[in-house]
């Protein structure tokens, strides 16, 4: 792979950090809110879910942007909400100005979960995609462990009252790279050649992650996005056709397969670690927090290794076995 390459997937793959950063970091700032703003658990449970819900809204609406505007301008778009959602959860006056900025902040992962990862695809090779774009899981779950780390440091450093205030602020820092990077992100050449309609730019950016190919093999590439885009324009499925007898079991499955992996409680750990750990017994809560970042760190990289070896299903099976 070109460094070229690896640097513009690297970039794009950031807005997972910030994905996994601001899941864990308001772990070690929960409790804190909850005592300064005196909440009842519904209130405190609504305000740190306020980014999972933005999350939901971004996911859902997510592809129209990118689609319209290109992934370049959706990738910094969702930069300068990460920027705001920081900024407006470390200085919140009262609850609902919390609630609003974190579902800003939300918004912007869950936009992301739909840009970086295909931003990634199309403009990675196809031998190296794989590897590529899971660039974007493995930077989730490297955030939540920079979460918890980071927590850490500033327990010790920062004064109690104001704490809780830069675990949330400090998100400005990896935000605010991420934003610049972007900037020098070219945009998706599948994107500038069927949505934008800009051949000659598409070829250029082709050119560029796959140096060793000629203007031919190029050109080929070019025609293949083409006729793809033309297919998929021929062969649209409407949603009646979608859910049918036939597809019932699979739509089912991805279905259940999504929802399990959230209903297992994992959540629960990660937005509420220190306060967990603390009830178990911990002495040190936020510093125990620190290994489960890690396990499921390396977790991440023995499924990322494993998953062409064992296949799909047996890590599916593993899984949910755990």
């Amino acid at each position: 792979m070109n460094k070229r390459l690896v640097l513009w997937a690297i970039t794009s793959a950031l807005a997972g950090l910030l994905f996994g950063f601001d899941t864990a970091v308001s772990s070690g700032a929960e409790s804190k809110i909850q005592q300064l703003w005196s909440l009842s658990g519904t209130m405190h449970g609504l305000a740190i879910s306020a980014a999972l819900w933005g999350t939901v809204l971004g996911a859902i609406f997510g592809g129209i942007p990118t689609a319209k505007y290109g992934r370049k301008k959706v990738l910094i778009g969702n930069g300068l909400l990460f920027l705001v959602g920081a900024a407006g959860t470390a200085f919140a006056w009262d609850v609902w100005s919390f609630f609003i900025f974190r579902f800003i902040g939300g918004i912007g992962i869950g936009i992301s979960t739909i840009a970086a990862p295909l931003f990634i695809s199309e403009i990675s090779p196809a031998q190296h995609r794989g590897k590529l774009t899971g660039m974007f899981q493995f930077n989730i779950v490297f955030g939540i462990l920079l979460a918890f780390f980071s927590n850490f440091v500033i327990l010790a450093l920062a004064p109690e009252e104001t704490a809780w205030r830069w675990m949330l602020g400090i998100q400005l820092v990896p935000a605010a790279l991420y934003t610049l990077l972007c900037f020098t992100l070219p945009e998706s050449p599948c994107w500038l050649i069927t949505q934008a309609h800009n051949r000659a730019e598409g070829k250029r950016v082709f050119a560029l992650v796959n140096p060793e190919m000629n203007d031919a093999a190029i050109e080929m590439l070019v025609q293949s996005v083409e006729r793809s885009a033309q297919e998929e324009s021929q062969n649209k499925t409407s949603a009646a056709q979608f859910f049918t007898r036939r597809l019932r079991y699979p739509i089912l499955f991805a279905f259940l397969i999504a929802a399990f992996n959230q209903l297992s409680g994992i959540n629960i750990i990660l937005y509420f670690a220190p306060r967990l750990l603390g009830l178990a017994g911990m002495s040190d809560p936020v510093a125990a927090s620190i290994a489960l970042g890690i396990t499921n760190l390396i977790a991440t990289f023995v499924g990322l290794r494993l998953i062409d070896a064992l296949g799909r299903r047996t890590l599916l099976f593993i899984g949910c076995c755990g």
